[in-house]
């Protein structure tokens, strides 16, 4: 009997228990159900917002067009398909048939009640000149549709990035993106796909049987048009990017606060062509270009830095001991290490002589350096120069940014699994070996060393019409040995015996900074006689550096120059920084040099300029006479050495770009 009972008290709590299941947990089920069989939810795509420069120019912007959706449930062996394909073919014949008969198949489902899209983008023009025709069919349906465009092209795509079709895993993360279908790929885009996607509206509506609307029953108008404004300067990005040329590298224009002004990497690419998918023909030709177009070389690419990264070398010693960087070294051409015959060369043969800390970094002694890090170690040079922002990420508003390496003995055991040498120490003591940064590291860097704060670099000016502040922080150091390495920056830039004296010195403004020549391949002990820099095949020469700021007493802009293989600094990326330098003088973007002075300067040139032509002409005169007497024509002082520019709008086009041998 308790065997029978147990056996009816079973089988009645599993009746009394699927019974609740049926008639209580299951009617939330089978109720959402019966309301999707008379709601249909239809999502509203937001408009992205666009993308302006500090002057309110237009970066990304939106063009507007259609969409062209075909319903669904149509026979393709009946023909049905077929026939209102080609209704669409017939006012627009360039589209492909097959393509559009493939996302049909892949899309069709019994369960499918919605229309398929099969065009994603039809020009406004074009489709308004058959809208009274095709609008008319029930089985095709003509949606607004929006497509992403950037005017300025190739000269912002490293920043700018651009918007390509999503992914399914891209699709699971973000549910604006799964309706949209488009998502920030890079660049910009990328980094504030969220803020510039917007968010989703939505339309609720009671349908029949036939998935007909019948009534409108809820509606929420989606969230669009969110805009980013950025520091970016475009007349002074294009201006740079053309001054580049054919020539690889990378350029960054920021204020000591972080706000980025203008950053190029170069060659670049037409993010245009990525919009609505790129072709293969596209896409080789990017993959196959030595000189790497795709990469952000700004923030993806790290290089050596060569004697650019002294200045730091030579804080880290500041803090490694008292008296250390106060004592002088002496620079015979190179230094070897305990009882080792293997020298560690400067770039100057016969050596610098007696050697302080203004001299080693005005003339870029190798020797100098070498013997102060023998003294410190490694440890404690990697360390101040993660401080003050090489080796690790600077924070800028731009995806996948890369750390670099500043390495120690720990970085090596755990990469390599081998110990620390003391000659591994002396060559990064030079920016060589393990060292690799990348250019925007160094344009923050350079800014640290022009005001002693390290900021964040930053793009954005305003999101969503909201200020962004810039950030950065103040990082104490010995204030003498400061403004020696200042001095010493000053003098690299005014000084004759400085590495950058011939293509900075005749600026209309007073530039401090460092060259920079970081070696790509080794040079063997048994080579007495080194080979010129513009003798070696291309992919050999070292890549030129110079990193600077102005004016020297006030900063207002850090100037950063990479040329990939370019050689020496000075005489390489020297040129291109001057002229940068030049205009943004003659543009008026010095606070204390408005455009007004600047004018009035250059009126002041022209008109000494007529003066000594008239008085050339009147000497000639004279002599076609028979006069004696000698003229000696007036040539007024001006403030500045340098009003070369032929007008207040273009730059000079003459620089000093003469060879220069020091790093």
């Amino acid at each position: 009997m308790k065997l029978i009972l147990l056996i009816f008290a079973v089988v009645w709590a599993i009746l009394i228990v699927r019974l609740y299941h049926i008639s209580v947990k299951s009617n939330f089920y089978y109720e959402k159900l019966a309301k999707e069989n008379i709601e249909r939810k239809n999502h509203l795509k937001p408009v992205r917002g666009e993308i302006l420069d500090s002057e309110g120019n237009y970066l990304a912007v939106n063009k507007i067009g259609f969409s062209l959706s075909i319903a669904p449930h149509l026979s393709i062996k009946r023909g049905e398909l077929q026939r209102v394909i080609d209704e669409v073919r017939r006012y627009f014949p360039d589209l492909n048939a097959t393509l559009m008969e493939k996302v049909y198949r892949k899309q069709s489902s019994p369960y499918n009640h919605q229309f398929i899209q099969v065009i994603d983008f039809i020009p406004y023009a074009q489709m308004m000149k058959v809208y009274p025709h095709l609008s008319t069919n029930p089985r095709i349906k003509i949606e607004t549709e929006t497509k992403r465009y950037y005017p300025y092209g190739r000269f912002a795509a490293h920043i700018v990035g651009y918007v390509g079709r999503s992914n399914r895993k891209e699709n699971e993360k973000d549910p604006v993106v799964k309706v949209v279908g488009r998502t920030g790929k890079s660049g910009l885009e990328l980094y504030y796909n969220r803020l510039l996607e917007g968010q989703l509206g939505y339309v609720i509506s009671k349908v029949n049987a036939r998935n007909k609307e019948l009534e409108v029953l809820e509606r929420r108008e989606p969230v669009s048009n969110r805009t980013l404004q950025v520091h970016l300067d475009m007349k002074l990005q294009k201006y740079i990017y053309d001054l580049l040329g054919k020539r690889a590298g990378v350029v960054v224009v920021m204020r000591p606060t972080g706000e980025v002004l203008a950053a190029v990497s170069n060659p670049s690419f037409d993010p245009n062509l990525f919009v609505g998918g790129i072709s293969v023909k596209d896409w080789k030709a990017l993959q196959n270009n030595l000189g790497h177009p795709f990469t952000n070389k700004l923030i993806n690419a790290v290089y050596p830095p060569g004697s650019v990264i002294k200045m730091g070398v030579a804080l880290a010693t500041s803090k490694a001991g008292k008296g250390i960087l106060d004592e002088h070294e002496f620079c015979k051409g190179y230094i070897t290490i305990d009882k080792s015959k293997h020298k560690f060369r400067c770039w100057k043969k016969w050596g610098h002589g007696d050697t302080d800390l203004r001299k080693s970094i005005r003339e870029s002694c190798d020797v100098y350096y070498y013997n102060k890090s023998l003294k410190v170690g490694i440890d404690r040079i990697a360390k101040t120069l993660r401080q003050i922002g090489l080796g690790v990420r600077t924070g800028i508003d731009l995806p996948r940014e890369y750390r670099g390496i500043i390495p120690d003995k720990a970085w090596k055991r755990k990469r390599y699994h081998q110990p620390w040498y003391k000659g591994e120490t002396v060559i990064a003591a030079i920016g060589q070996g393990y060292d690799n940064v990348t250019p925007m590291q160094i344009a923050r860097y350079t800014a640290f060393l022009a005001t002693g704060w390290l900021p964040t670099p930053t793009l954005a000016k305003k999101i969503d019409g909201k200020p962004v502040q810039p950030k950065r922080v103040k990082i104490p150091f010995n204030a003498e040995h400061f403004r020696l390495i200042r001095q010493g920056m000053v003098d690299v830039c005014n000084d004759k015996r400085g590495t950058a004296y011939k293509t900075m010195h005749q600026l209309p403004v007073k530039v401090a900074g460092k060259t920079g020549t970081a070696q790509v391949v080794s040079i063997g002990q048994d080579i007495k006689k080194r080979v010129k820099e513009e003798d070696l095949a291309y992919f050999k020469k070292s890549h030129a550096w110079i990193t600077t700021y102005a004016p020297v007493k006030k900063p207002e802009y850090v100037v950063t120059v990479l040329i990939e293989h370019g050689g020496h600094g000075g005489s390489s990326a020297g040129p291109i920084a001057a002229k940068i330098y030049q205009y943004l003088y003659y543009n008026g973007y010095f606070k204390h040099h408005s455009l007004e002075e600047v004018r009035a300067e250059l009126e002041k040139a022209k008109e000494a300029k007529r003066r000594r032509e008239e008085e050339a002409a009147g000497v000639k005169e004279g002599a076609g006479n028979g006069a004696t007497t000698e003229y000696r024509p007036f040539v007024p002082r001006l403030k500045t050495k340098s009003i070369q520019t032929p007008s207040p709008h273009i730059p000079p086009k003459k620089a000093a770009d003469r060879n220069h041998t020091a790093g």
